[in-house]
């Protein structure tokens, strides 16, 4: 019995540890999935989404709704179904190791392994591969067209190549020969009209490789057109650019020029496609660009310049104008002198866009560019940069946008039928936004002028607002010092909104009235975010649309969604009847459809649910002008997930959308009718089935009482396999206030910059991130008063090892983590990403991703001063950490990036120096040439290895690897990293 009892224990043993999950290395990251894209046919009858893996080759999967049809395609992406819904078409990429063995050799970029083409018929088998692709395109509307423009051949030019067609050939199929796969084409060509593209491409033969020579080195490659549904296909060589109208009645092709003994001129082409005919839109030109097309295909618009002298500094670029039945494109608009003698030039990088009726083309005109003198020789020439206390914009600001600003231009528009030129914007009303899709009377014209000085200081930009009269481009001024940044104009034309800041109201100017109005005003409640703690101004909650006509506008407060007159005359009236407020529910309209302009009565509208207390998610539909039911199902349909991300078919209520949980992310499909449909949603993905290997977490949302008396609330991430029994060390990860996050899914993957917590939990660690509170003029204390409360609050509980417990955070965390270790010692270790050591330097530092100034970050934004450096020092010297790094005990991991484009370098570098000096244990970590957060994947590896064994060491007790103990002198740079022994 003896033995048999040891056995049977042996045995119990044996089986408990098969089954004990296993924790998160570092090896998994690459192979975790994640969705990518994601679309509904029209007809709601097949889906598509992509799902990509971190590192490595994903997969397209295609299915029909129901569920009777499933295809799966590794690699592809960029996917798109034609408007009949009966074809798909998407790109797919090489091997992921074909790319990187590639990089490895240092392969030529014309080498590199290329894109591959899909093509496939809805519900059939019928499936088509085509290799070396550059690009596809798909009318938006109409037939399927399909237009694939081949990538250049590797080599081209030599006598050896292949044929092009042939080469087009290359399709990733299970066929051992050309000849297999011609016979297994013909074969399915009875049930796939779709494969007159591939008999095309494979009965072509060599014959026309034998007028292929050396001369032939033209920028412009092959472009197949084929028809999707008839078989028609025909080939176009030497094309540059390609675009189709949206009903797909028209394409566009330009050609580069051809040389050599035959010599054919740089072409743009108008494809008739229902015709089936081709015209000649123009010949020989050095440069054209920024095709316009009209929706319905009558007109074609584009710029074009011709000048003889090809190294020319300056290019003047035209107008082009092209009607069916011309015998060519018309010269429209040159550049041109103004009566004051200010030269105009048509700016080539503005987007030339119709209007929806075609009946204006907008085009953008910038003043005549100072031009170099070329005279001048360089290397005797001063380089500076000088910096004027009157300039509109800082001169570091002024080199970023330097590129953007050698291609401003202002909006100006050409009427097709006479010809007039009308001017909209200028630098005094930079931007112009036109009514009824560019068909409107009016346009609203906003400008900075005169207030640009003040964005140095500001949070929100001051703003001169005008109404702009399309037919002569005059405006009027109808508000000034506007304190916003919300503004627009209604659908119809007939009114111009914005939100004002300081009466934190939204306002309406009726513009034939000439008349404003405060279109909120008979709402009871704030329109403002109540919770925001900044020394400014609070944001509005939003505004979510238009009724037609412009009869109503719809705004939100804090939960629900109201119906305003914008006369402001009728009271306004809750749409969502106060639901949210009564449970505590926000509601937000999530457009599904992206062509919508305003909501019309009787239209189904789909609603985001958020609960405020849970932090549940759902949603719900309602129809407009149909009273309010939010009860029963509605209420049901909040489920503890997170919901986004709708997809809705077109034409069919079918919806797809992305459902988060801690367990898991998935796409789900329901119908659109009502909320009871989603209760009845269906998972039709699959993501990561080999996390139920792995010990996961859990998510607990707590509330506890910080030392001011206010109630605060946070996220408790505890292991799957927790034991109360046990202790756990804990990392404290903290920005603001992340509570409502309580239901996403957390991938495990290399940081960008704090922990991840899906690592961290699986390796026996609590992770705990609570809310921060903040009051004006000390954020540091906030943030003492918040975290260390939680940390007093959890070390409560029995499971906590409340002598090893570690805090981090990045940037405005990362401040808040280096100013905690100078208040506390009760941290056992700290990492701080790019804190903010010394607001006093700070303070007129610049941001130099975008080169503006960093002061309206201490008066009005994050940092919550209120005040100026030389109006309350104190404030800054108290608030920053550098000053009190002699009180500093705690080990402290430092990662601030030498290209760091948001919170400078040296701030990294003052308190690092400080604490050296000190004698504090202290390492800081700078990737070369990251910015603000790490983007390289190597890099990100790095660092999750790099944080989690600081952690360990001192919050386990493990050993310190050598870069902690013995560092990474300069000389081993890039030979030996330190991580291991």
């Amino acid at each position: 019995m003896k033995y048999l009892l040891v056995l049977f224990i042996g045995l119990f043993t044996g089986f408990h540890c098969l089954a004990q999950k296993k924790a998160l290395d570092h090896s998994v990251y690459d192979n975790w999935q994640n969705l990518g894209e994601k679309l509904v046919s029209a007809d709601g009858k097949y889906l598509a989404f992509v799902i990509n893996r971190q590192e490595g080759d994903g997969e397209l999967i295609v299915r029909s709704t129901d569920g009777s049809f499933i295809k799966q395609f590794p690699r592809a992406y960029q996917v798109t179904i034609t408007d009949d819904s009966r074809f798909l078409v998407a790109r797919i990429k090489p091997f992921y190791q074909e790319v990187r063995l590639a990089r490895i050799k240092k392969t030529a970029a014309a080498e590199m392994p290329g894109d591959s083409l899909l093509i496939m018929e809805l519900g059939k088998d019928s499936v088509q591969k085509i290799a070396g692709i550059k690009s596809y395109k798909i009318p938006e509307r109409g037939m399927p067209w399909l237009a694939v423009h081949m990538a250049k051949r590797n080599g081209v030019g030599q006598k050896d190549q292949p044929d092009s067609l042939t080469r087009i050939n290359r399709m990733i199929a299970e066929a051992d020969s050309l000849s297999k796969l011609a016979d297994s084409i013909r074969k399915k060509a009875a049930s796939a009209k779709i494969l007159g593209l591939a008999a095309l491409q494979i009965t072509a033969g060599s014959k026309k490789e034998s007028n292929k020579n050396e001369d032939n080195l033209e920028e412009g490659t092959e472009l197949v057109l084929v028809n999707l549904a008839t078989g028609f296909s025909k080939r176009y060589t030497l094309v540059s650019e390609y675009l189709f109208n949206k009903l797909g009645t028209v394409l566009i092709l330009e050609t580069t020029p051809k040389k050599g003994a035959v010599q054919i001129p740089a072409t743009v082409l108008w494809l008739d496609l229902g015709k089936q005919k081709t015209d000649t839109v123009m010949k020989i030109f050095h440069d054209a660009k920024n095709y316009a097309i009209t929706e319905d295909g009558s007109r074609l618009a584009f710029v074009a310049e011709r000048d003889s002298v090809t190294k020319a500094l300056l290019k003047y670029y035209k107008v082009w104008m092209y009607i069916p039945g011309m015998d060519s494109a018309k010269v429209w608009l040159a550049p041109f002198n103004r009566n004051n003698g200010q030269r105009y030039i048509v700016q080539p990088e503005f987007n030339n866009y119709f209007s929806k009726d075609g009946s204006r083309l907008f085009i953008g005109l910038s003043p005549g560019q100072i031009v170099k003198d070329t005279s001048l020789v360089d290397f005797e020439t001063a380089r500076l940069d000088l910096w004027h206390y009157q300039d509109d914009y800082l001169q570091s600001q002024q080199l970023v946008q330097l590129n953007n600003t050698l291609k401003k231009s202002w909006l100006t528009y050409l009427d097709t039928q006479n010809g007039k030129l009308v001017q909209l914007g200028d630098d005094s009303c930079e931007t112009v936004y036109p009514s009824k899709d560019g068909n409107g009377r009016y346009a609203l014209g906003i400008s900075t002028k005169g207030y640009r000085i003040q964005q140095q200081w500001t949070q929100h930009a001051i703003l001169t607002l005008f109404v702009i009269d399309l037919e002569d481009g005059r405006r009027r001024i109808i508000a000034d010092k506007v304190n916003g940044r919300y503004a627009g104009i209604s659908p119809g034309g007939r009114y111009i909104f914005w939100y004002d800041l300081t009466k934190r109201q939204w306002m309406s100017y009726a513009i034939k009235e000439k008349k404003l109005f405060v279109l909120s005003k008979s709402i009871p409640y704030p329109l403002y975010d109540e919770d925001d703690d900044h020394p400014d101004d609070p944001p509005a909650y939003g505004f979510m649309g238009w009724f037609e006509n412009d009869q109503f506008a719809y705004v939100y407060d804090r939960y629900d969604v109201w119906s305003c007159d914008p006369l402001g005359v009728k009271p306004a009236i809750s749409i969502t009847a106060g639901a949210g407020r009564r449970n505590r529910v926000v509601m937000r309209y999530q457009q599904t459809d992206p062509d919508e302009k305003f909501i019309r009565d009787k239209q189904g509208i789909l609603l985001h649910l958020s609960d405020e207390k849970a932090k549940g998610e759902g949603w719900l539909v309602f129809k407009i002008g149909s009273p309010f039911d939010f009860s029963g199902a509605a209420i049901s349909a909040l489920a503890s997930a997170r919901f986004d991300s709708p997809a809705k078919a077109r034409d069919a209520d079918v919806l797809l959308y992305r459902q988060q949980r801690p367990s898991a992310q998935n796409l789900y499909l329901s119908g659109f009718h009502n909320a009871a449909e989603y209760s009845k949603a269906v998972a039709v993905s699959n993501l990561n089935p080999q996390q139920a290997m792995y010990n996961w977490f859990t998510v607990e949302l707590h509330h506890w009482k910080m030392a001011d008396g206010k109630t605060s609330e946070g996220l408790l991430y505890k292991p799957e396999n927790f034991d109360s029994t046990k202790k756990y060390p804990v990392i404290f990860y903290f920005y603001e206030r992340n509570a409502d996050n309580r239901y996403n899914y957390i991938e495990p993957m290399p940081i960008r910059a704090s922990i991840n917590i899906a690592y961290y939990t699986s390796n026996g660690y609590l992770v705990f991130d609570p809310n921060i509170y903040y009051k004006t003029g000390q954020p540091g204390e906030d943030a003492y008063n918040s975290v260390v409360s939680a940390a007093r609050y959890l070390s409560g509980f029995a499971f906590v090892d409340k002598l090893h417990m570690g805090i981090q955070g990045h940037s405005w965390g990362g401040y808040q983590v280096a100013y905690l270790v100078t208040r506390t010692n009760m941290f056992a270790a700290a990492e701080a990403g790019a804190p903010v050591s010394n607001m006093t330097s700070a303070y007129g530092g610049i941001r130099w991703g975008t080169g503006i100034s960093r002061q309206f970050q201490y008066e009005k934004s994050q940092s919550r001063l209120g005040a100026t450096l030389w109006e309350k020092p104190e404030l800054y010297l108290k608030n920053s950490p550098l000053f009190s790094a002699d009180k500093i005990r705690t080990p402290l991991l430092l990662l601030h990036n030498d290209k760091d484009d948001a919170v400078p370098w040296y701030q990294g570098i003052e308190l690092f120096s400080a604490l050296r000096r000190l004698g504090k244990p202290v390492w800081m970590v700078s990737y070369n040439d990251e910015l603000h957060g790490i983007i390289e994947r190597r890099n990100r590896k790095d660092w999750t290895i790099r944080m989690a064994q600081f952690f360990d060491h001192y919050l386990k007790g493990n050993p310190a690897p050598r870069w902690m103990t013995e560092g990474i002198p300069a000389v081993k740079k890039g030979i030996d990293w330190g991580l291991y022994d």
